[in-house]
Order: C-alpha cells, then structure tokens, then sequence
C-alpha cells in the first residue's frame, strides 16, 4: 500500500492523484505544470487568474521544491544500478 507524501507545507505525492506526481497539496494541480508555466512566461499574477486555488505561497512553494530536485547529486553508482 502506498502512502501520501508531504514533501513541504504546499506540496505532496500521492499514487492515487495524477499518478502520483508532485501536486499543490489538495488540488489536483501538478508541479511540474507550474513550473512549466512560469518557464514559458507566464506571471504569478496570471497562474492566480488561472487557477482560483493556487495561492501565491503555493506557487513559490513549487518553485522551492523544483530548487531542491536540481541540488539532488546522482553518484556514479547510481547510473550503475538503474543500468541493471
């Protein structure tokens, strides 16, 4: 059985929603689409509009956990391993 994952305040994992990608914790709103939109020039103000349920904590707290998956260091063995 598989179990619901806060990575922070604002963000979880849940196997159950969206197929268990990051989402702004209770919406069914993806990290990644966030992310992706601010990427592609969309404001803060504009992701607000567009979705009534984001709040602007939210959107930074997405920002904050896509920060951390960058710091993430794959080691050698790593590769190794998902090579088997």
């Amino acid at each position: 059985m598989f179990a619901n994952v806060s990575v922070n305040e604002f963000i979880s994992i849940n196997p159950k929603i969206c197929h268990g990608q990051a989402c702004v914790r209770g919406t069914r709103i993806p990290v990644h689409q966030v992310i992706r939109m601010l990427a592609n020039g969309d404001t803060v103000e504009e992701l607000l509009e567009d979705y009534p349920s984001l709040k602007r904590e939210y959107i930074f707290a997405c920002l904050n956990y896509a920060a951390s998956l960058a710091e993430e260091q794959i080691s050698p063995i790593d590769l190794i391993e998902q090579a088997v």
